[in-house]
């Protein structure tokens, strides 16, 4: 299964392998107590999407587009979500985000993305 929490909620057993996908460290929490299977920085937004995003949820529409098109361009896009699919053959796997909005982030965006091309 593949899921998004944020990185400040506890980890759990049932978390599986946890990604965190944000370009930024997220304040406040130390590297040990996130417990990272791996920090997979350049798969996210580019600096310039998340400053003109500001996580402004009523321009997500716009960012999800921007963001697709960006991981569309990405050159670490096809190996990452090779990976994706390998690490959920061997269980659940949990992307972990910092954005305080749980439903308007770049990890809400790619946990679709990458639903959309492991199903196809």
């Amino acid at each position: 299964m593949l899921k998004i929490k944020r990185i400040y909620e506890a980890p759990a057993a049932d978390d599986g392998q946890r990604i965190f996908v944000d370009r930024l460290w997220a304040r406040g929490i130390s590297k040990e107590k996130a417990v990272l299977t791996e920090w997979t920085k350049e798969i996210a937004p580019t600096t310039e999407l998340r400053k003109w995003f500001g996580h402004d949820a009523n321009e997500f529409s716009e960012f999800e587009a921007k963001y697709i098109a960006e991981l569309n361009a990405n050159p670490e896009t096809p190996a990452f979500v090779a990976d994706i699919k390998q690490r959920l053959a061997d269980g659940d796997v949990t992307l972990l985000f910092g954005a305080k909005d749980e439903a308007h982030n770049n990890a809400v965006v790619l946990r679709a993305y990458l639903k959309e091309r492991l199903t196809n």
